[in-house]
């Protein structure tokens, strides 16, 4: 019996997922990667390495091989590829694997070649590319095939995706470069301006989660700490949901930005299915409270967030290898 299986990842600015036919989603770990200086050595990948951020020595670098969903470091890339697919297989012996990437659809041509070689330099033997909006529909249990209006909204960390799908292609997209990071950015660059108040990524990213909102909610209130930079020392300070919900407002007006203007381009009878149908979103911004609710404001249609929004990209990536002909023309493909 064979020990190779077709996967599909979600290989994302802040998380890697590996769907492998027939057993889900194997795999869920940061994209993160601890070197040695001068980069020539792999100290630590995943979890491991997303631990160090923050805490490591000067000896030792803690990158980000993608940005804004695509990649920034190659090497790096190829080296946290391969072991995210050793560690999901289970075997080292895939070079036979056919393996999908779900890639944002607003990518260079440059930028899909980079990351199509990533994956065959990892050890797959034909390696494919599938836009994140269509792979998420797909995922989220979306008709992508018929020939009814789907809209799919894709808020991860580094890109916000949003679509119009029908007849299997993309009827309308925008793909923006900005999503949870940038959050995170807007929530320490608002303590840092009013308070003069230094808080890393984790912090950031957690306010976010624990008390961050796109819709005015009940007051909250959370004590995080960090550095008191007219000091230099540690500091606890008290924030509340209401600064943090207008901290974020920035980044929320850019998402509900791009998604009024898909809906502006989008064909009069798939706007009927729209308004019927309305909007499906995944990805982990889409568990920003209040979100669902502000965008059906804001757009005027219903908006429903997927019953596995993290996991959506990764399913639908991993389904379609079993539909590579009907969505040949949405693919990018090479092999060895």
């Amino acid at each position: 019996m064979s020990l190779v299986a077709d996967m599909g990842i979600d290989l994302g600015t802040a998380h890697t997922l590996i769907y492998v036919k027939g057993k889900g989603v194997l795999l869920d770990e940061p994209s993160v990667v601890a070197t040695s200086q001068d980069g020539k050595e792999i100290l630590a990948i995943g979890t491991e390495a997303r631990n160090m951020i923050g805490r490591n020595p000067g000896n030792i670098r803690v990158i980000k091989p993608l940005k804004d969903g695509v990649i920034a470091h190659f090497d790096a890339t190829k080296k946290m590829l391969r072991h995210f697919i050793i560690k999901a297989g289970g075997n080292k012996s895939f070079f036979r694997r056919r393996v999908i990437v779900s890639v944002p659809s607003g990518i260079t041509n440059v930028e899909k070649h980079a990351v199509i070689d990533a994956t065959l330099n990892a050890g797959a033997k034909e390696a494919y590319l599938i836009v994140e909006p269509v792979a998420a529909a797909i995922g989220a249990g979306l008709p992508v095939q018929e020939p009814i209006g789907n809209m799919i909204m894709n808020i991860g960390s580094g890109t916000t995706e949003v679509a119009i799908v029908s007849l299997g292609g993309l009827v309308v997209s925008k793909s923006i470069r900005l999503g949870g990071d940038e959050m995170d950015e807007a929530i320490i660059r608002h303590l840092r301006r009013e308070y003069n108040f230094m808080v890393g990524e984790r912090t950031a990213e957690q306010v976010k989660i624990q008390i961050g909102a796109a819709y005015p909610i009940p007051e909250e209130k959370m004590n995080i700490r960090g550095r008191d930079l007219s000091t230099g020392l540690p500091k606890l300070l008290e924030i509340s949901a209401q600064e943090i919900h207008h901290a974020l407002q920035e980044p929320i007006r850019e998402i509900v930005g791009a998604a009024r203007s898909v809906l502006e381009e989008t064909p009069p009878d798939l706007v009927s299915d729209i308004i019927e149908r309305g909007l499906v979103m995944t990805g982990g911004g889409s568990l920003l409270r209040g979100f669902p609710t502000l965008l059906a404001e804001k757009l005027g249609i219903p908006v429903i967030v997927a019953d596995q929004p993290l996991l959506a990209t990764a399913y639908g990536a991993g389904l379609a290898l079993g539909d590579l002909d009907a969505l040949k023309k949405l693919l990018f493909t090479k092999t060895h």
